[in-house]
C-alpha cells in the first residue's frame, strides 16, 4: 500500500516551520482523535506524519529519500521514538492522561517490558569515495548480546523455576485509576519477576542467571551504490536482545565517506575544476578530464572565459534505490603562467599590442 505524502496529510508546504507543523497537527488531532469520535486510522496517519516532520533529522531524511528510502531506514517504532505528543495532548485534554490513552493501544505502551525490542546498536564504517559511488561489501565485528545457549535464555539451571507470588505467574500488575472521563486501567510489568511471571530457583552458571551473553559477532554489510556521508543503513533484528533474550533491536551502520582528491559531491551531482591553457580558452579544443568511470574528452569552445561551467548529463552518482544518475559539472579555470622566458615575453607583448586598447571598451 502506497503511503500518502506527510506534508499533504497535514495540509502543509515543504517549507513549513516547526511551529506550523505543530499547529496543523494539533488542529487535525482535535478533529480526528478517536476519543472524540474520530477515525482511529486517520488519527494514526496524522500522528505518524507529525512524528516525522517534527523531528529535524527524520524530516531531512524523508525530504531527501521520500517514503521508499525513508521506510528502509526507519521502522514504525523508530518513527514514533522521541516524538513529543504529551505536551500537545496536555494542551488539548489537560493533565488527565485522557488524550494519551489512544497511543497505548496504537504503539504498545502497555506491552510487557520484557516483550519490547532489545537495544539498538550503531557503528561506523569508513569507505572511499569510489566505494560509496559503486557500492561495496564490508565485514564488521561487533559485540552483540544474545540468548544464552546453555539455558536458552531462561537464566535458570535445568530450566528450574518457581511461580512469582506477586503476579501469580502473569508477569503483569493491573492498576485502575479514576479520571474525569471514567475509570482507566493500566497494566505494568511486575517488578518482582521483571515481567517473567516466574522466579529462577537456581541460576545458570554460564550467564549467571541473566539469560544473556555478549559475544563478538562477524557480519557482512552491503553498502549500496550512491550512499552519502553520514547516511545510515538499518539492519533489522541485528541489535541486542531484550531482557528475556528475545526480540532483538536493530543495528545502524553509519557510513563515513572519505573525500576525493578531485571530485566534490553535491547530492548526486559531482563537481570538478580543470585547468585550461590560454591558447585552448581562446582557440578552443578538446581536453581530457576525469569522470567516475575513468577519463573522457571535453570540447572547449573558442572564447571560453575562466570560470565557465560545463555539464555532463547523467555522469554523476547513481541515486539510492533508483536507476537514475546525477550530473557532472566541470569548471574550467584558465591557467596563467607565472614564469616566462624572454622570447615568450616578447611574443606575448606583440600579441597584446596587436589587439589594441579598444578591446577593453575604454576609448
Amino acid at each position: 500500500m502506497t503511503k500518502r505524502d506527510y506534508y499533504e496529510i497535514l495540509g502543509l508546504s515543504k517549507s513549513a516551520s516547526k511551529d506550523e507543523i505543530k499547529k496543523a497537527y494539533k488542529k487535525l488531532a482535535i478533529k480526528h482523535h478517536p476519543d472524540k469520535g474520530g477515525d482511529a486510522e486517520k488519527f494514526k496517519e496524522l500522528s505518524e506524519a507529525y512524528a516525522v516532520l517534527s523531528d529535524e533529522n527524520k524530516r531531512k531524511q524523508y525530504d531527501q529519500f521520500g517514503h521508499a528510502g525513508f521506510d528502509q531506514r526507519f521502522s514504525q517504532e523508530d518513527i514514533f521514538r522521541g516524538a513529543d505528543f504529551s505536551s500537545i495532548f496536555d494542551e488539548i485534554f489537560g493533565n488527565s492522561g485522557f488524550g494519551g490513552s489512544i497511543f497505548e493501544s496504537f504503539f504498545g505502551s502497555q506491552r510487557r517490558r520484557g516483550e519490547e525490542r532489545g537495544q539498538d546498536l550503531s557503528c561506523e564504517i569508513e569507505v572511499s569515495f569510489e566505494d560509496a559511488v559503486k557500492g561495496v561489501s564490508r565485514e564488521i565485528k561487533l559485540p552483540i548480546s544474545e540468548a544464552c545457549k546453555e539455558c536458552k535464555g531462561s537464566g535458570a539451571e535445568n530450566n528450574d523455576f518457581l511461580e512469582c507470588k506477586e503476579c501469580h505467574g502473569a508477569g503483569q500488575i493491573r492498576k485502575d485509576r479514576r479520571t474525569l472521563f471514567g475509570v482507566f486501567s493500566s497494566i505494568t510489568q511486575c517488578e518482582e519477576c521483571n515481567g517473567r511471571g516466574k522466579i529462577v530457583r537456581s541460576r545458570c552458571k554460564e550467564c549467571k542467571g541473566s539469560g544473556i551473553i555478549t559475544e563478538e559477532k562477524k557480519m557482512k554489510v552491503d553498502i549500496p551504490a550512491g550512499i552519502d556521508n553520514n547516511n545510515q543503513i538499518r539492519l533489522s533484528g541485528r541489535g541486542d536482545v531484550n531482557s528475556l533474550g528475545r526480540n532483538p533491536g536493530d543495528l545502524y551502520i553509519i557510513v563515513k565517506v572519505k573525500k576525493h582528491k578531485n571530485f566534490v559531491r553535491d547530492g548526486y551531482d559531482i563537481h570538478i575544476e580543470i585547468p585550461i591553457s590560454f591558447y585552448i580558452a581562446v582557440i578552443g579544443g578538446n581536453v581530457e578530464i576525469p569522470i567516475l568511470e575513468g577519463k573522457s574528452k571535453l570540447k572547449i569552445p573558442s572564447g571560453t572565459k575562466s570560470g565557465t561551467v560545463f555539464r555532463l548529463k547523467g555522469k554523476g552518482i547513481k541515486y539510492l534505490n533508483y536507476d537514475e544518475y546525477g550530473d557532472q559539472y566541470i569548471k574550467a579555470i584558465m591557467e596563467v603562467p607565472d614564469k616566462l622566458n624572454s622570447n615568450q615575453r616578447e611574443l606575448l607583448k606583440k600579441f597584446d599590442e596587436s589587439l589594441g586598447k579598444k578591446r577593453f571598451g575604454l576609448f
